[in-house]
């Protein structure tokens, strides 16, 4: 018989009128995996604020049922009493302090008093242990990678006595090896009897992790699909997400490639502060107007620098080499070189570093080149109002104004912006570091129409990415990188997954 740990009856919420959840119901048997699925802005987040505290009880309607009772969370230390713990995207860990120092942040063990370190650390290597994370309790969290990272979050949530697990977009930054460490953990906890909910875009791993799907479409439950469904398929996921289908998810294009737009040969970067350490090392790539160019790789394979150092040096201790443009030598020593050149690089972590999220749509579109509207050194607010305006129309940025702060929006909003800014500079060649990351299959459908058009309009675009099937379906022209090296180039109509896997798998990473 069914034995839900969780179960939602109407949950209803909105914001300023606007409602984010309507009416959900849902149920999350035991020791099952539960995955959420959605479109941006279709209430996966608002739902788990919902369940964990954040939104507390009397700001919604609607009831939450937990271990066979009627719940009531004021706050998230309730959620937590009674055995639930979220893991946000936007991960919560103090970079200076070790380990063992942020699994017991807030719920310190102490003698007399004063912290007992040798039980913390002792504590925190079992919990260590039981993530399978092999780092010493006292290593820094900032000397760790991103996947290892997702793995102290869960060792700190399982401090807790915790029966819930919700875990949202747990391998939207990581690359294949780690993805796979952390959906093979999911699956150990679950097998220890651990309930989780995995909110994700990945709909691929979402069909080989889950036990049951739901799909939130517009703030409502539009489809539970169960792992003995006769009809459990990304197609249909699809279908419940945005009420239509996809017949394929990237846009038609027409290509017309013209003249070499960019080269760059012999490209060698060291590490910015292990000099010895090369992470780019002679690379050679080559972007003509109207061409999309892949670059495909592992996490930590070099691409990221590569992009950064040619961005006027954005990146590294030194680098060397020659960039030709337009068939002419340059010299990209700054930022504002690499933008007075037509050079773009939209940043992979646009939360961070890409927007400022307290900011309105308008600064940010207009951040990259505010001399275009300036008068006698002061910024004409009117012409640049006009600039982002034009922009939110032609890139269906969903915001009642440009005023709008941009971290409010969706994802798949502020990639859009990110875009814009950088089109705003007159950009003629731009460096797409994962554009869709977090961004769902319905958005991400957007993005690739605009780097289409980007395309058309005679630009040079270079796409990062981590996604193969992305780089295939998006590529022209695609280079493998490993260990900071360009291990093999190959057009589109030759490439396979396959393939691509053997070149980027020739090398060690670079770290």
């Amino acid at each position: 018989m069914p034995d839900p740990i969780l179960r939602t009856r109407g949950v209803t919420k909105a914001f300023h009128g606007i409602p984010a959840l309507a009416d959900v119901s849902l149920a999350v048997e035991r020791g099952e995996i539960h995955a959420i699925c959605g479109e941006n802005g279709a209430g996966k987040s608002t739902l788990m604020n919902v369940l964990s505290g954040v939104h507390p009880a009397s700001s919604y309607e609607g009831s939450l049922e937990f271990d066979g009772r009627t719940v009531a969370f004021r706050s998230v230390p309730d959620s937590e009493r009674a055995g639930i713990a979220i893991i946000h995207q936007e991960l919560s860990l103090v970079p200076h302090l070790s380990i063992a120092e942020n699994i017991h942040l807030g719920s310190e063990i102490t003698r007399m008093g004063v912290i007992d370190w040798e039980r913390t650390n002792q504590h925190a290597a079992e919990l260590l242990e039981r993530v399978g994370l092999s780092e010493s309790p006292a290593t820094k969290v900032r000397d760790l990678g991103i996947g290892q990272q997702q793995l102290v979050e869960i060792a700190k949530a399982l401090a807790k006595p915790v029966r819930l697990l919700i875990l949202d977009e747990p391998t939207a930054a990581l690359g294949g090896a780690d993805s796979d460490r952390l959906i093979a953990l999911v699956r150990h906890l679950r097998d220890q009897g651990m309930t989780c909910i995995v909110i994700s875009h990945k709909l691929r791993e979402v069909l080989d992790l889950a036990d049951t799907i739901t799909v939130l479409r517009d703030g409502r439950t539009a489809d539970t699909i169960r792992r003995d469904d006769a009809d459990r398929s990304e197609g249909r996921i699809i279908r419940a997400m945005v009420g239509r289908d996809i017949a394929s998810l990237f846009p038609p294009r027409e290509r017309d490639i013209g003249e070499e737009l960019l080269r760059v040969e012999g490209w060698t970067v060291r590490h910015p502060s292990d000099h010895d350490r090369v992470v780019v090392d002679h690379a050679d790539i080559s972007v003509r107007a109207g061409e999309i160019v892949g670059l495909a790789g592992l996490v930590g394979a070099g691409r990221t620098e590569l992009a950064l150092s040619l961005f006027g040096r954005s990146y590294g201790s030194s680098a060397s080499g020659r960039v030709f443009k337009n068939g002419v030598e340059v010299r990209l020593r700054t930022i504002d070189d690499a933008i007075r050149h037509g050079l773009a690089y939209a940043t992979e972590d646009r939360r961070r570093l890409g927007l400022n999220l307290i900011g309105d749509i308008q600064k940010n579109v207009s951040a990259a080149a505010l001399e275009r509207l300036t008068r006698v050194g002061l910024v004409d607010e009117l012409r640049e109002h006009k600039v982002a305006d034009a922009y939110r129309y032609k890139m269906n940025i969903k915001a009642p104004s440009v005023r709008a702060v941009t971290g409010s929006l969706s994802g798949g909003n502020q990639q859009k912006i990110v875009l814009a800014k950088w089109l705003f500079t007159s950009a003629d060649v731009i460096i797409l570091d994962e554009p869709t990351r977090g961004i769902d299959v319905g958005a991400r459908y957007e993005i690739y129409g605009i780097i289409n058009e980007l395309a058309a309009q005679g630009k040079g675009i270079v796409v990062i990415s981590s996604d193969l099937p992305e780089i295939l379906g998006l590529s022209d022209r695609i280079y493998a990188v490993a260990g900071g090296r360009i291990t093999g180039e190959t057009l589109r109509r030759d490439a396979t997954q396959e393939l691509l896997m053997s070149l980027i798998g020739a090398a060690g990473s670079v770290g």
